[in-house]
């Protein structure tokens, strides 16, 4: 793609100011994560997002919650928490799921500079998430709405990682609270980011003790026994098994 075609598609609704620019400018100096060190030498970042609904393509980003993994370890104290500024009508189903009043909304952070927060807790690390389509894609929207960037991060499946290395315990595609029972894992405040954020990422760290006992000691080791996984559940889907 042209050079002026690309700044074109990815120019942010609102233009950047001088200081966003510039550190939008350093997150994308930033190095790609080495997707071959050992798991214990990679960072990884365990993300949740909270949205006006379930429509991908529609709905709004309004809440980002992500939990740092390091050496194999939950770095507690760690953690990244914000809500999106957001003015306009809010459906009252949704906020008693996630319990973020429209009053929360009008004092969140204007969304550029709550994702440029974001890319700086995140750098280039992997990133982690159950049903990790979703978050993926409202952030990517969103991203491209008021930065104009792409999310150039590797992404790992929790949804399809935990059958892959557990295929007799909970079964393909449940929800995440069936892997946390499964587990004995406890979330103190369920569909709020920040601590579906944290309960996932203790289920990432049994995954990955497990994931090790089975020979795969590397980000692009496990990101691949996802993908298989999830290649198989398809093909039996449509016959191919």
């Amino acid at each position: 793609m042209r050079a002026w075609l690309r700044q074109l598609l990815e120019r942010p609704a609102r233009p950047l100011s001088t200081a966003q620019q510039a550190r939008l400018d350093a997150w994308r100096a930033l190095p790609p994560a080495d997707l071959k060190r050992p798991l214990r030498e990679t960072r990884m970042v365990v993300v949740d997002v909270e949205s006006t609904g379930l429509d991908v393509y529609r709905d709004e980003l309004i809440a980002i919650g992500a939990q740092r993994v390091e050496e194999a370890r939950i770095q507690v104290g760690v953690a990244f928490d914000i809500v999106l500024h957001r003015a306009g009508h809010t459906d009252k189903e949704n906020v008693l799921i996630h319990g973020i009043s429209p009053t929360d909304m009008r004092k969140g952070a204007p969304p550029a500079d709550a994702l440029l927060d974001f890319l700086e807790f995140v750098g280039k690390a992997p990133l982690v998430a159950y049903h990790a389509a979703f978050d993926r894609g409202m952030l990517g929207r969103a991203l491209k709405r008021h930065l104009g960037v792409r999310l150039p991060n590797p992404w790992l499946d929790l949804a399809w990682l935990a059958p892959a290395l557990f295929p007799k315990a909970v079964g393909v595609q449940k929800a995440l609270d069936a892997w946390l029972d499964f587990f004995g894992l406890h979330v103190y405040l369920r569909h709020r980011a920040v601590a579906d954020a944290l309960a996932t990422a203790e289920l990432l760290l049994i995954l990955l003790h497990h994931a090790r006992g089975a020979g795969k000691d590397s980000f692009g080791g496990i990101a691949e026994l996802a993908r298989m996984e999830a290649e198989l559940f398809q093909a039996s889907r449509l016959g191919g098994i």
